[in-house]
């Protein structure tokens, strides 16, 4: 009988599939290593794409911001403008006012009664004074009411005084002034 020894040939094909074995595992750690290293690739473009846009939109966010504080500084700006427009307009339409106001007050002033005092708080009058009786008072706020640049006189305080034995009242009343469109539509309230 024939010997055949299959050793050799066995030994050869175990050789043979470990080197397969092996340069299927070298290739497999090849591409594994290339798919990462283009997936790493991939990645850090993305990010460095994604930084670039949010750099630009950071700048233009703070090219609105500063026109945006521009605007309001603007805006501040015209308000007061707008504010100085009013108050000189204001200024303007009451100019004639007092004229008028002092003209009238003078008018309605009775004989024996003097003003001390005289201020104006916004469309108030506070006027103080000195009167040779109470009655004089009463006929200066019948005269400021029935007048059309004043309405509604109010006495706060009236006291008597004597001095050098002659009697005089010191008083204090408040009044309010009209504006021109107050008395328009005054009179247009009373010709109804």
């Amino acid at each position: 009988m024939t010997r055949i020894n299959l050793l050799p040939w066995r030994d050869e094909l175990r050789k043979e599939h470990k080197r397969q074995f092996f340069s299927i595992l070298l290739g497999a750690a090849a591409l594994m290593l290339a798919i990462i290293g283009y997936a790493h690739v991939h990645i850090s473009g993305n990010i460095d794409g994604q930084n670039s846009r949010n750099s630009f939109l950071q700048a233009e966010i703070a090219k609105v911001e500063g026109k945006i504080k521009e605007i309001k500084e603007l805006e501040t700006q015209k308000k007061q403008l707008l504010n100085r427009m009013e108050v000189i307009q204001d200024l303007q339409t009451r100019r004639p006012m007092v004229v008028h106001m002092l003209d009238k007050l003078v008018v309605a002033l009775p004989d024996g009664l003097f003003l001390t005092k005289f201020e104006q708080a916004g469309m108030e009058l506070v006027i103080e004074g000195l009167a040779q009786s109470n009655a004089r008072v009463s006929a200066f706020m019948r005269n400021l009411d029935e007048s059309d640049w004043f309405d509604s006189p109010r006495l706060e305080v009236i006291q008597v005084q004597e001095k050098n034995g002659s009697r005089s009242s010191k008083f204090t009343l408040k009044v309010k002034q009209l504006t021109p469109e107050e008395i328009e539509a005054k009179k247009a309230e009373e010709s109804k």
